[in-house]
């Protein structure tokens, strides 16, 4: 059998990957929500998915690994009711994968991690006190999302920001549950038939730059401030879903060109006002790092206090 992509396919998911995991080495989490609003607008998520969620669960194991057993010790119990909750969204989703239209898919990808993404972007930060009993739709959501676009970097990174979890454990708990998400995905793709010969292929592209991308990605975090990292990584993925959101309204409800740019350029402004706000704080009053100890939400007093 031919190989089934172009050269310039090969080297544009092979890029893309190497930009990917260079996040996702540096934030812990980050791999598909960087590469996937671009990816999918050269090939359909039936294609795409299926490789992605086969990377993912090696590359989270290694994730797993790097965090270190202490912190995994230290959040498996506060990660378990949303590890719980996403096996039915998973099942669901990859239900709907089978049978839903890819463009509107596509829009669903975009539609639903842009607010996320900009809301991550303004640095938001309310620790939730019920947090087992709002890990549960969150879990079943995250599920969803995942089986169905690849991506849930997004909610869970707001989630755990908002608890206050180290930066250890912080990487640690997005870790088990991706771990979790994409081995469960994998198994129910293969069930229902959506492994082929083509996003195996496209497994071969994209594997390789990941041994690249990690490291260098944990190197860049310890010559700049996580912060400072997370929130031009923001940047670059809220301009990338905006672009995609305005090419996929013009086919799917046959809006003007006109109208797709002006919600581009509308995502460029509000990203251009949310990174002018945190430089000038930062530069005003240093912002704490992504991950650091926030008041124990859960009832056990404060958590221990980070020195510097």
């Amino acid at each position: 059998m031919a190989f089934p992509f172009s050269i310039e396919v090969v080297v544009f998911f092979f890029v893309l990957s190497l930009l990917a995991s260079v996040v996702n080495g540096g934030l812990g989490y980050g791999y598909s929500s960087m590469s996937t609003p671009l990816a999918i607008l050269f090939l359909a998520n039936r294609i795409l998915n299926p490789a992605y969620v086969l990377l993912e669960a090696i590359l989270n194991s290694a994730m797993l690994v790097l965090s270190g057993k202490r912190n995994v010790v230290a959040t498996y119990r506060r990660t378990l009711p949303l590890i719980v909750a996403l096996v039915p969204g998973v099942v669901v989703g990859s239900l709907v994968l089978s049978v839903a239209a890819p463009l509107w898919i596509r829009f669903s990808v975009y539609v639903t991690i842009l607010p996320l993404i900009l809301l991550q972007a303004a640095g938001l930060r309310r620790p939730i006190k019920g947090e087992a009993r709002a890990g549960v739709p969150l879990g079943f959501g995250v599920g969803l999302l995942y089986s169905i676009t690849t991506i849930s970097g997004p909610p869970i990174a707001l989630f755990w920001n908002n608890q206050g979890l180290e930066k250890g454990e912080f990487k640690a708990a997005i870790a088990q549950i991706r771990i979790a998400e994409s081995y469960l995905t994998s198994i129910l793709y293969f069930s229902l038939g959506l492994f082929t010969a083509t996003n195996l292929s496209l497994f071969t592209i994209i594997a390789p730059p990941v041994v690249l991308g990690v490291p260098i990605g944990i190197f860049l975090v310890r010559l700049v401030p996580v912060e400072t990292f997370r929130r031009i990584c923001m940047s670059f993925d809220a301009w990338i879903v905006g672009f995609g959101l305005s090419a996929t309204l013009q086919p799917l409800f046959g809006l003007a060109q006109d109208v797709g740019y002006g919600v581009w350029g509308a995502v460029i402004a509000v990203d251009l006002a949310l990174l002018y706000r945190f430089f000038k704080k930062r530069a005003a009053a240093p912002s704490p790092e992504v991950g650091a100890r926030a008041p124990d939400v859960r009832g056990k007093g404060m958590g221990p206090k980070v020195t510097s």
